[in-house]
């Protein structure tokens, strides 16, 4: 059976995408799935490459059970789009980005993270860079919710 590439992406890979990467590994890993399903985030700019997370986020995550500190920031690529199955922004403008860079052939899913969530109300994961705490736990919490639901979604289409 081959492996699931799923991409994370925000703007500047410092928030979110490390955020949403590192909650859907460890949701990967807890089910024991971690040699089918691969995981990584990116971001539409170059302004973070080979940094951390922000802090903020890493201590937001940490205090959940998620390790963030271990991911380097990186700008995503046209490249990306031959490898990853899964391509999820996490708001409408890194989406119009993504859709510009994407191959016409591409025959992954190319959406938003939070397609997969429970809460149909909400489309964008809000960026916290410029917030306080609160705006961190906001992230989390859509984040975990949405990755419970593509987590799902994987599952259903798993070949027999």
């Amino acid at each position: 059976m081959s492996k699931v590439h799923v991409l994370m992406v925000c703007l500047g890979n410092i928030c979110r995408s490390p955020t949403a990467q590192g909650i859907f590994e460890h949701r990967v890993r807890e089910r024991g799935l971690d040699d089918w399903i691969e995981v990584d985030s990116a971001g539409t700019s170059g302004w973070h490459i080979g940094e951390p997370p922000d802090p903020r986020s890493i201590r937001a995550a940490r205090e959940r059970g998620f390790d963030l500190s271990g991911q380097r920031g990186r700008q995503v690529t046209e490249q990306d789009f031959d490898r990853f199955d899964y391509v999820l922004a996490m708001d409408f403008q890194n989406l119009q980005a993504l859709r510009a860079l994407c191959p016409q052939n591409y025959g992954g899913y190319l959406g938003r993270l939070l397609d997969f969530s429970s809460d149909k109300r909400r489309q964008d994961v809000p960026d916290p860079y410029h917030g306080g705490s609160a705006g961190f736990e906001l992230v989390l919490d859509l984040i975990e919710d949405a990755c419970e639901g593509l987590l799902q979604h994987i599952l259903e289409r798993r070949p027999a």
